[in-house]
């Protein structure tokens, strides 16, 4: 069986917000790409939440380390 991939490293917008994500096989996803992947179980570490607005959004699992929230991955 394969591993999965993680995240280790994002885009950001002008605003901050996450826009694209690198997974440590190098693979780029934009954040649909992203946010299907982490749907399929295709990356580990991550799972998606449904947001007020009601829309999906990919949000690190929590493990009582803010080093390796997907905020603070260093940016490509």
């Amino acid at each position: 069986m394969n591993e999965r991939e993680t995240f280790v490293a994002v885009q950001k917008n002008g605003d901050g917000d996450l826009t694209a994500f690198q997974t440590n096989s190098g693979r780029v996803l934009g954040y649909e790409q992203a946010l299907q992947a982490v749907q399929t179980g295709e990356i580990a570490g991550a799972n998606v939440f449904k947001g007020r607005n009601g829309k999906m959004y990919i949000r690190g699992d929590a493990d009582g380390d803010p080093t390796n929230n997907l905020d603070s991955l260093p940016l490509f």
